[in-house]
């Protein structure tokens, strides 16, 4: 049960939900929807980064939503309610000050599905699955939904240029690994079975970024990015081969590209519809958008 009916107009708006499990902590969801677009047309479900910028990344898929009548969908987490890596990367699992595990119901990576519901509800998607897509901060809110839910409702997940990574691992407490939060090897098997794709810019090597995740977990997976995105692959795919588990993750390595939220949004957007990674020169052509 969803606690607000979206009914986004046609081209950019913004309107507000509350979520049943938060209803102290109001959020916003910022919409594009083309004038051509279709309740049959898919869904594409976008997660800002640490700036909580829905509405900028929202702008971002505008060109993809056009050619390819996608609505597009930006659940956005304002600091205010949703403070730190804590409340929006680390999805609200642990309540650090009274030293617990929140409640399964209340992770906050169950949001997503929850304002699908509410489009569904609506009338406004007759589709049974939408696409994920997160960068940054979103990308690590988004891998981690992959590892802690069940997201039978996502039928593509891109994990763009996350800062680090939840390692698949039991041993290791969360958010550096899969441990200590009630999760078991089906949640695991679950998670290597599925075919998230962790996009990887190849210029997104600045060891020095001040926004750059630093405590130790963090570097223990490489200096930069990049080298965070094969740490992570690599440790993964060895993982699941250690447990005799099916493992179809995918690391796409996107040339040319740095920590730019915008030019990794047309990649995934030209990878998911148009089956290709364009060149640099058709992703890159203004200021980097990196967070």
């Amino acid at each position: 049960m969803t606690t607000t009916i979206l009914r986004p107009e046609t081209g950019r708006s913004t309107l507000p939900f509350v979520d049943q499990y938060h209803p102290d902590r109001p959020l916003e969801v910022n919409f594009y929807r083309p004038e051509s677009y279709r309740p049959e047309d898919p869904v594409i479900i976008v997660q800002h980064g640490m700036l909580r910028n829905g509405d900028e990344y929202r702008d971002f898929w505008i060109p993809a939503a056009e050619k390819h009548r996608l609505l597009i969908v930006a659940p956005t987490f304002p600091d205010v309610q949703f403070p730190m890596a804590e409340s929006y990367n680390n999805g609200l699992i642990l309540d650090e000050r009274a030293g617990l595990v929140r409640e399964k119901q209340d992770w906050l990576y169950g949001v997503p599905a929850r304002v699908f519901a509410a489009l569904q509800a609506a009338g406004v998607t007759t589709q049974k699955q939408a696409r994920l897509y997160g960068h940054s901060a979103g990308g690590q809110f988004s891998h981690r939904l992959l590892a802690t839910q069940d997201h039978s409702i996502f039928s593509d997940v891109v994990a763009a240029n996350p800062g680090w990574y939840t390692l698949p691992d039991l041993t290791r407490k969360f958010p550096e690994g899969m441990g200590g939060i009630g999760l078991d090897e089906t949640q695991l098997a679950r998670w290597f079975a599925y075919p998230m794709h962790i996009f990887a810019g190849d210029q997104d090597i600045d060891e020095a970024d001040p926004n750059l995740p630093d405590q130790p977990e963090a570097f223990a997976q490489g200096p930069s990015r990049y080298k965070r995105a094969y740490f992570v692959y690599d440790f993964a795919q060895k993982q699941a081969q250690s447990l005799g588990l099916p493992f179809n993750w995918k690391l796409i390595d996107v040339a040319g590209v740095g920590h730019d939220g915008a030019a990794m949004s047309r990649a995934a957007a030209a990878y998911w519809f148009e089956g290709r990674i364009p060149p640099a020169s058709e992703l890159v052509f203004e200021e980097a958008t990196n967070l």
